[in-house]
């Protein structure tokens, strides 16, 4: 068994996909988390093909426990809706009837993260909550944390540190400082609803492109209980050019926008109205060094189009492990050892991510975006590949094949 001491630092789904994946590796380590479980945190609450396919990755007995809980709604599909009104309603699969269970999910963070916190549990994985990080400094080829549990602070020395805490990572801001940037950073609001009407028969979840807040977007993510998930998502950027009162044009769009609002008219918020921030992962950042690694939203990898960081997060954790177990192996917790990780999340999500962001940024034409949906409407080659976006099937040698491109252009 390794004498090498890993820390991982918070219990999100990134954290805890590192532990699970550890864990397997029967790699000794430890997870600290400074809430209590179950606790909510603010999000969308979509779990994607990617999340199934993550899980299935670790222990294909986790989705099924999932398919089998009243918690979890199964979604099946995404509705795009464009500005210009025109609907396109898109499956998670393009083959659904051989599926075995929904290819995506919906449910409460506070009963997912939960979930895995709950897996985490090993011989391998010591997991505490209630558990803060106050300060983290280098002490020759090692990191001396400083951490407060149970009333009393306590200093301890670890090989390696992988910062998992999300947006404002203690761990990111003390090993691999990186400024803030609007262009690459989007501000959400959440709130629940119950009673909305006219909801996709099949759970798809609705993405809202509306003119005013292009090229972020509005939406309605369905739940178990009747419950809806909607929020809108925009730019920071863009909020501070045009200072946009999230908030009101929340309120606006539920109370006037003519498609959207009729639908809410029997409807009423269970919850108060919560944001939160995202990084995005269109902005190259450091997220490995000397005994450090960053995963999930601390390493911004939130799909700039989507808004989706679940997924990502899960695989980031799933790629720590890989290379941490090469480093346990070397004992290199070095730097250049290190920087493998950055390769892997290069070749799994680098042009993924890419892709997304030139989509984002096309988003912000208007007009554009309402050519892409009819012409998707038409075209079955751009709803494959859609398709193929959201259910985690590698596209990028179809994209590098001319006669792609002559199917989008051509085809009806």
């Amino acid at each position: 068994m390794s004498s090498a001491k890993i820390l991982i630092v918070g219990a999100g789904p990134a954290g805890l996909s590192t532990s699970l994946f550890l864990s397997k590796a029967k790699i000794p380590h430890t997870v600290i988390d400074k809430a209590i479980f179950p606790r909510d945190k603010i999000c969308g609450d979509a779990l994607s093909g990617k999340v199934v396919h993550i899980l299935n990755k670790y222990d294909k007995s986790l989705v099924e426990e999932i398919a089998s809980d009243k918690n979890y709604i199964g979604s099946y599909g995404v509705s795009f809706f464009a500005p210009n009104g025109k609907r396109l309603d898109v499956p998670f699969s393009t083959n659904p009837s051989k599926l075995k269970q929904a290819p995506g999910f919906i449910a409460t963070r506070e009963v997912f993260d939960n979930f895995l916190f709950q897996k985490a549990h090993s011989p391998f994985a010591d997991v505490r909550q209630n558990t803060s990080i106050l300060n983290l400094r280098r002490s020759e080829n090692q990191i001396l944390v400083s951490y407060q549990t149970d009333n009393s602070i306590r200093e301890e020395l670890f090989d390696l540190v992988i910062g998992a805490e999300g947006d404002r990572s203690i761990t990111a801001k003390a090993l691999a400082p990186f400024e803030k940037n609007n262009d690459h950073y989007c501000a959400g609001l959440r709130v629940y609803y119950e009673g909305i009407e006219n909801c996709h028969a099949e759970n798809f979840i609705e993405l809202h492109f509306i003119k005013d807040i292009l090229p972020g977007y509005f939406w309605i993510f369905p739940m178990s209980g009747n419950r809806m998930n909607v929020g809108i998502g925009m730019l920071s950027s863009e909020v501070s050019a045009r200072k946009v009162n999230l908030k009101k044009e929340l309120e606006q769009i539920i109370t006037t926008h003519p498609v959207i609002s009729p639908r809410f008219k029997n409807a009423k918020a269970v919850t108060d109205v919560q944001g939160w921030g995202l990084p995005l992962g269109s902005a190259k950042r450091i997220i490995s060094g000397d005994n450090f690694l960053l995963v999930g939203d601390a390493a911004s990898l939130i799909d700039p189009f989507t808004g989706e960081g679940i997924g990502n997060a899960l695989a980031s954790g799933r790629l720590a492990a890989e290379v941490i177990e090469g480093a346990v192996k070397t004992n290199r917790f070095d730097a250049a050892f290190l920087s493998e990780y950055d390769k892997k999340i290069e070749a799994s999500l680098g042009s993924e991510i890419r892709l997304s962001h030139t989509i984002q940024k096309l988003a912000k034409k208007e007009w554009l975006f309402n050519l892409v949906v009819n012409k998707a409407i038409k075209n079955t080659t751009l709803r494959e590949t859609i398709t193929c976006m959201f259910e985690d099937l590698d596209i990028r040698e179809r994209l590098r094949k001319p006669s792609f491109y002559f199917k989008l252009l051509f085809n009806r």
